[in-house]
This record gives structure tokens, C-alpha cells and sequence, in this order.
């Protein structure tokens, strides 16, 4: 009798263990999936922020698309020269690769029609104007090359301002692109006319 009560014990006492870890297995892998969607979300809104500096309060764009101005530097400054167009054309592309892939999600993140706190958008757009016009000084490029770009990106002449209606991170991206056609066109006509602004 006391055989087959232990026995009985025992196939209980397994059953139990065996429920209680296939719970314990599940809460934890359904816990580890919600870190790792916290985490994703928070490594997602860290680069389409520009690591913070999106949600700054006045000119987002502006502030948050500066540190573009010293991923040029760097590209101009360490690279050699053959190599800076094809350098910008890469870092190009892969801030508007960006801007299709996590447009959406920055969508739904801040739930707006092209977030201001989402600044790849103006890292494409300056990267763009640099790449079609720069002037042998580095820093009358840097800064001629951000203020038009700003000027054009905030104004959005048509058909700038009709492209944001697009989606899947279309409409974030081609309005910047478009702003700074505008942009190295103008600057182009600017080094024409008045080439002292240029040190030229």
C-alpha cells in the first residue's frame, strides 16, 4: 500500500513539476520577447531621432540633423579625395535605405504624418546637396551647404511639399531630396554670380 501511495505521490509530484516549468518556460520567453521589442524600439528611436537630438523642442531638424555635418568633415578630412564622392554617395544611400526601413515604424512610433522628432530624412537631404555641389573650402561647403538646405527643406517648393502624402517612408524622404535639388541648384547659380561667397 505504502508502495503504490508513494508511487501515486511521485506521477503527481512530476506531473506538477513538469506544468509548472512548461509555465515557467513560457513566462520567460514571453517576458524576453517583450524586452527585446522594448529594446528594438528604443535602438530604432535612438537612430531615427539622431540619438535624442529630434526631440528637441525648436528647429529638430536643424539640431538634429547637425552631427551630419561631421560625418562630412570626417569623410573630407580623412578620406582621400578621389574617394569623397562615392563616400558621400554610400552614406547617402544609407541614410535614405534608412528612411524607407523605419519610416513606417517612426509613423506608427510618434503616431504623426512624418514626425519631427524622425531626422534621417535631413541627414539624406544635406548629404544629398553636398553631394551635387562642394567648393575647395571645406568650410564655406559645410555651411552654405546646411543653411541652403535647411532654407529649402523648411520652405518645400513644389513638388516638395506634395511628395510628403506618400508612404512607406516615400513621402518622409523624396520631399528632402527634392528641397535639395533646389538647394545645390541655387548654391550652383550663387558660385556663378558671386564667387566671393565661396572664396573664389
Amino acid at each position: 500500500m505504502d508502495t503504490t501511495r508513494f508511487k501515486y505521490c511521485r506521477v503527481i509530484y512530476e506531473n506538477i513539476s513538469a506544468t509548472t516549468m512548461e509555465h515557467t518556460c513560457w513566462f520567460l520567453l514571453f517576458y524576453a520577447r517583450q524586452i527585446m521589442s522594448q529594446l528594438k524600439e528604443k535602438i530604432f528611436a535612438n537612430i531615427c531621432s539622431s540619438f535624442g537630438l529630434g526631440y528637441f523642442p525648436v528647429a529638430s531638424g536643424t539640431i538634429g540633423s547637425a552631427p551630419a555635418i561631421f560625418i562630412f568633415i570626417i569623410i573630407v578630412l580623412v578620406a582621400p579625395s578621389y574617394l569623397h564622392t562615392a563616400l558621400i554617395a554610400v552614406v547617402l544611400l544609407t541614410c535614405c535605405g534608412l528612411c524607407i526601413l523605419l519610416g513606417p515604424w517612426a509613423e506608427r512610433y510618434w503616431k504623426k504624418k512624418d514626425p519631427r522628432q524622425f531626422v534621417l530624412d535631413e541627414y539624406a537631404g544635406f548629404f544629398f546637396t553636398v553631394l551635387l555641389f562642394r567648393v575647395p573650402s571645406l568650410t564655406l561647403t559645410v555651411i552654405w551647404g546646411f543653411i541652403m538646405t535647411r532654407i529649402f527643406d523648411i520652405l518645400k517648393p513644389p513638388p516638395a511639399s506634395r511628395l510628403e502624402v506618400l508612404s512607406n517612408g516615400w513621402g518622409i524622404l523624396l520631399d528632402d531630396l527634392v528641397a535639395s535639388l533646389y538647394a545645390a541648384f541655387a548654391l550652383h547659380i550663387l558660385a556663378i554670380y558671386f564667387p566671393r561667397l565661396f572664396g573664389e
